[in-house]
């Protein structure tokens, strides 16, 4: 199922002319393309309009399709993408284990199923009996990890990664990075990442630069 931008433009609230030149560009399966470009050129902006998260006074032109469908007046819940942030938030108020369930597609039926998702999904990433763990003892590397399995174990259709290694050190940042990238091929899910760091660009290998 690739992800496809037709000639995509973003016109931020109260401005007059879009943020960066009409887009377009295939994401096949299981392929990441890197968005490059300064800030404030519409990166982050353009990644909450492909999720469904654009905030008001925003007018956006072009389609956006997901298996030759345009998904643009999709609410964000019928869209099947996931989304991983820089910050790479977890609910505090559940375990480990709890924060991959909420991600969970609902077809996945029965208690013991569940877990058995959850279990080979943690194992899968280095984190077998993580499970019941408080998100607030992880690591930051460990964070990053638990958030893409809550992204991946929903089965997205594409998954979009604005900035998501940016706060880890840089020892930490290439094996996370891997991480990343070798589960987005296995799912063979398409991906697209925003990003400042050239070394993501090397990584992915295609860059698309707004601005």
């Amino acid at each position: 199922m690739a992800l496809e931008l037709d000639e995509v433009t973003l016109t931020a609230p109260g401005a007059s002319a879009p943020m960066f030149a009409p887009l377009s560009l295939r994401v096949e399966p299981g392929e990441t393309v890197c968005v490059m470009g300064p800030s404030g050129v519409g990166k982050s902006s353009l990644i909450a309009l492909i999720g469904g998260h654009l905030g008001p006074g925003f007018h956006w032109s072009g389609a956006v399709r997901l298996n030759g469908t345009d998904i643009l007046s999709r609410s964000a819940e019928m869209r099947r993408i996931g989304v991983l942030f820089q910050d790479a938030p977890l609910f505090p108020h559940l375990s480990v284990a709890g924060n991959l369930g909420f991600g969970l597609s609902p077809d996945i039926r029965g208690r013991a199923a569940r877990q058995a998702r959850i279990e080979v999904a943690l194992e899968r990433a280095g984190l077998a009996g993580f499970g019941p763990r408080d998100p607030a003892t992880l690591s930051g590397g460990q964070r990053v990890r638990v958030a893409l399995l809550r992204a991946l174990v929903a089965k997205p259709a594409a998954i979009l990664l604005d900035e998501p290694f940016s706060r880890l050190d840089a020892g930490l940042r290439g094996e996370i990075r891997s991480f990343v990238l070798d589960h987005i091929r296995a799912e063979a899910i398409p991906a697209l990442l925003v990003s400042h760091d050239a070394a993501d660009a090397d990584a992915v290998g295609r860059v698309v630069t707004l601005g």
